[in-house]
């Protein structure tokens, strides 16, 4: 090697190893609840109880549904947005920096206890035979295939 491309091979060697010097970014969202141990779905899979914590890729609108027994199901939306320097080109540029970084999101829920009416099992009844009525009367619902009496067999004395 001549003495002119010596100093060119280190720099680009550098160049060419600075994406894999990069840090990374970790993003997480945590979901608490009043009172905790609620069932935890994000856009409709299971994930945990809270309180909990999930790594995520995507930015975006989450649906977010928890569950308790004794405590009336909360369906919400949980708003994850980038920052600033999560957004193009600028993610770029911040994916170079040689450190880990951190993008954490949190959304906390109070979960309202069910009323003693809603629990009374004749309402209970009550509201599954005025469900029942509407489902038959619905034109999507099929009608069930009529069904035939098993065959019996006798026994040979």
């Amino acid at each position: 090697m001549s003495r002119r491309t010596r100093p060119f091979f280190p720099a680009t060697l550098l160049v060419l190893a600075l994406p894999l010097l990069g840090g990374c970014v970790e993003r997480t969202l945590q979901v608490t609840s009043e009172p905790s141990g609620a069932l935890v779905y994000l856009n409709g899979e299971e994930v945990g109880r809270t309180p909990m914590r999930k790594d995520f890729l995507w930015y975006g609108t989450y649906d977010v549904e928890l569950r308790k027994e004794g405590y009336e199901t909360k369906v919400a939306e949980a708003k994850v947005w980038a920052p600033w320097w999560q957004i193009p080109p600028i993610d770029l540029f911040a994916e170079l920096i040689p450190l880990p970084l951190q993008d954490n999101h949190a959304v906390s829920y109070t979960l309202d206890p069910v009323s003693p009416e809603q629990v009374d099992p004749q309402r209970v009844i009550d509201r599954a035979v005025q469900l029942r009525g509407r489902l038959r009367s619905s034109p999507h619902t099929r009608q069930p295939a009529p069904t035939t009496a098993p065959a019996t067999t006798q026994s040979v004395d």
